[in-house]
Parts: structure tokens; C-alpha cells; sequence
């Protein structure tokens, strides 16, 4: 396993101060530091749907807005935790993207959902997720529910 450290941008639960950033915190899944805020070079649709209030970032570049989230530094054995949470490569695609920082440019890994009903397009785009208490992200969702029941819930987009 290589010593060196990849930078990861988070967009959605996994910022500080969201209900999953614990998942960065918690050092038995590996190393994660705070680099810096950023935002997508590119326009993506980041969308709310389903019950659970799940923040989906669409992989359909040039459409929606530019993301704002964090860049962190983190370890290979913490990628592979956050690969765990994301369900990838099942249900998310990881990609490097140019995330553009008040220093410049930064590639970094980006989790995005990679198949998706078009009526997910239709949601109003966002660019910044927070969680509120009109619209709760229940985390429920990760034991309860598997991820083609999310997004096969056609009712619930």
C-alpha cells in the first residue's frame, strides 16, 4: 500500500458539520485533514430526492451549477471506507476532477451517481448541501434500504 495521501472533494453528508462528517473524523477509518473549500470547475446537477433527503450529485457534467465543498488529504485505508459509504463502484462512480480552490486548481477524487431516472434532472439543482430540519437527511437509509430501492423509487424523486 502506498504511503502517499489523495485529496478527496466532499459536496454533500460528508462536509464538516453534516450528519456523515464523522466518517472523516473517526481515525480507525483512516487519516483525513481539512485542505481547503472549493467548488467544481465543472457545472454538475446536485439534487435532494428520495424520503431519506439523500443529496445526489449527478454524473451529467455541464448541467446544474459549480459544487461548493471541501478538498481533504486523506489515506488509501480511508478512500476504502468512503468507497463502503458511497457504494462504489455499484451505485457511485469515482472520478478525478479539477475542484478550484483560492490557490487554483485541485484534482481530486469526486464520488458521483452514475445511473439515475431522468426525473432526477428535474429536481431543483443546488449548489452547496446542507442539512435542515425542514428537509432531515435520515441515515437510516444506509441499513434500511439498499441503494436500487432509493433509486428505483420512482414515487419518491
Amino acid at each position: 500500500m502506498s504511503n502517499s495521501l489523495l485529496k478527496v472533494f466532499v459536496y454533500g453528508t460528508l462536509k464538516n458539520g453534516q450528519p456523515n462528517h464523522h466518517w472523516l473524523t473517526n481515525t480507525s477509518n483512516g487519516l483525513a485533514k481539512f485542505l481547503a473549500q472549493g467548488k467544481t470547475k465543472d457545472l454538475f446537477p446536485l439534487v435532494i430526492a428520495t424520503p431519506y433527503n439523500v443529496p445526489f450529485l449527478l454524473n451529467n457534467p455541464g448541467i446544474g451549477l459549480n459544487i461548493k465543498g471541501e478538498i481533504y488529504d486523506i489515506d488509501e485505508r480511508m478512500l476504502g471506507q468512503l468507497d463502503i459509504l458511497e457504494d462504489y463502484p455499484r451505485l457511485y462512480d469515482r472520478q478525478i476532477q479539477d475542484i478550484v480552490t483560492c490557490d487554483g486548481i485541485i484534482q481530486c477524487w469526486m464520488y458521483l451517481l452514475k445511473s439515475f431516472p431522468n426525473q432526477l434532472l428535474d429536481k431543483p439543482h443546488m449548489d452547496e448541501y446542507k442539512n435542515s430540519i425542514e428537509m432531515p437527511y435520515i441515515e437510516s437509509y444506509i441499513t434500511n434500504c439498499t441503494p436500487d430501492d432509493l433509486i428505483g423509487d420512482s414515487a419518491n424523486l
